[in-house]
């Protein structure tokens, strides 16, 4: 018996040592191809949450206009300026400012930002974690970005040190990026969960206000003064197969686009001193032909990757007709249509000028920038976080649906332009208590008359 079962292996195992090496080094390697076939690739929005300010920090376009006044900083020509802005900025009077730019002169301090900083992404964390019931120690990567405050220890070691994250964990702040720096968060944030698979992300994103308010004359550094508003917002990635039952959304593509090497978009928003040594953020004419200049090219890398081929072969035709056969009656390049890929769009809510631009540019419906034009007259222009707002707005109406797919649009400081598109992979419940949820029933409202 012995005899025949030594005989039957012997058939199966390879006579020499070396072809026994081989062989188990060949299964070795099929099974880590297989591994690294069948892992999940993909990246999971599980769920996100935006900050909604407490009542006390509202102010209104008048109680703005008093302050100007009582500060007696501005003569009558830049006062009237101020003015003229904030009632053509479509910001209405939900908007909020942290309390130490409600005091008279505006008190800005590192104690100030850090309480702010603390306020917004304190809680915006903690809700998320509880509602999800998530033990921070499970969070693997951290990523935060807030552009203009960058103290030490940094915005990420104030989480960690608030909730008590792993000592392993792998944390990233982001610092200087501008109003796009949300979505670099997310490729970030995709790129470490491609490393490090079957993990946990949190990405956070605000600006402070309280540091950065500008204290002198120039008009064109007084824009960001009339136009950015207290806000925030923490997402939730994971790279878990087993988390894709519970995500809303799947992470379809991320293209990045940066114009810097350009001198005028370069200095399109510009941080430096004015001529009496005050610090503040210089916003010039040339920022909407900028934005659109990078957007075209950032379509021009997104449209390929999302637009039918219907719409992809009359955009290269009208090139042809107009570039190539030099036809006089091809006026202009074909404008793909998006809608026909894209349910949603999330336009940066920089400003009115930037919301409408990008609608007229893109040939978008009017419906298609409400969701930003609602955030803009609610929250006013909070930075990366913004984008984030309204698709929390679109949700509140019960607007997305499973098979949706939105495209988010960001442009910052560089210049930046970036997109990110989010499928929908679940049923959005629109009662869900979000940062719209009490004044959901209000929206959409007409806007407010251009002058």
């Amino acid at each position: 018996m012995e005899t025949a079962l030594l005989r039957s292996f012997s058939s199966i195992i390879p006579e020499s040592p070396i072809s026994l090496t081989h062989f188990l080094a060949a299964t070795v390697l099929i099974i880590v191809v297989l591994c690294f076939t069948f892992r999940s690739k993909s990246t999971y929005l599980i769920d996100f949450t935006c900050y909604r300010p407490p009542e006390s920090l509202r102010i209104a376009k008048e109680s703005y206009i008093e302050h100007i006044e009582m500060s007696k900083l501005y003569d009558k020509e830049t006062y009237s300026f101020q003015v003229k802005v904030l009632e053509r900025s479509g910001i209405g009077d939900e908007s909020c400012v942290p309390i130490a730019l409600h005091e008279l002169p505006p008190h800005s301090s590192l104690h100030a930002a850090r309480k702010e900083t603390e306020m917004v992404l304190f809680s915006v964390v903690k809700d998320l974690l509880s509602k999800h019931k998530i033990n921070p120690k499970s969070i693997d990567i951290l990523v935060s970005n807030c552009s203009l405050f960058c103290p030490t220890p940094s915005i990420t070691s104030m989480v960690i040190n608030k909730f008590g994250f792993r000592s392993n964990i792998k944390s990233v702040n982001l610092s200087g990026m501008g109003c796009s720096a949300g979505i670099l968060s997310i490729s970030l944030a995709k790129d470490l969960l491609k490393v490090h698979q079957n993990s946990l992300a949190l990405v956070l994103s605000m600006e402070a206000l309280s540091p950065n308010g500008y204290m002198g004359t120039k008009k064109s550094m007084l824009l960001p003064n009339l136009l950015f508003r207290m806000g925030g917002a923490a997402i939730l990635l994971s790279s878990r197969k087993r988390d894709k039952r519970i995500a809303k959304y799947e992470l379809q593509h991320i293209v990045r686009t940066h114009i810097g090497s350009d001198d005028e978009a370069y200095q399109s928003v510009f941080q430096q001193l004015d001529e009496a040594g005050h610090v503040g953020v210089s916003l010039s004419r040339a920022l909407i032909p900028v934005a659109t200049k990078a957007l075209r090219t950032n379509i021009s890398k997104l449209g390929p990757l999302v637009l039918p081929y219907s719409e992809q072969l009359r955009y290269v035709w009208s090139i042809i007709h107009k570039k190539v056969l030099l036809l006089p009656s091809q006026k202009k390049i074909y404008a793909p249509n998006f809608n026909r890929a894209l349910q949603h769009f999330c336009i940066h809510a920089g400003g009115r000028a930037v919301i409408d631009g990008i609608v007229d540019s893109l040939r978008l419906d009017k419906e298609d920038g409400e969701a930003s034009r609602m955030t803009l007259h609610r929250f006013g222009n909070t930075s990366s976080s913004s984008i984030w707002y309204e698709l929390c707005y679109l949700e509140a109406k019960g607007r997305m649906k499973k098979g949706n797919q939105v495209w988010q649009i960001a442009f910052g400081s560089g210049f930046k332009c970036n997109s990110a598109i989010w499928k929908c992979i679940s049923d959005i419940d629109p009662t869900e208590r979000n940062a719209w949820s009490d004044r959901t029933y209000l929206y959409p409202i007409d806007e407010v008359p251009k002058f």
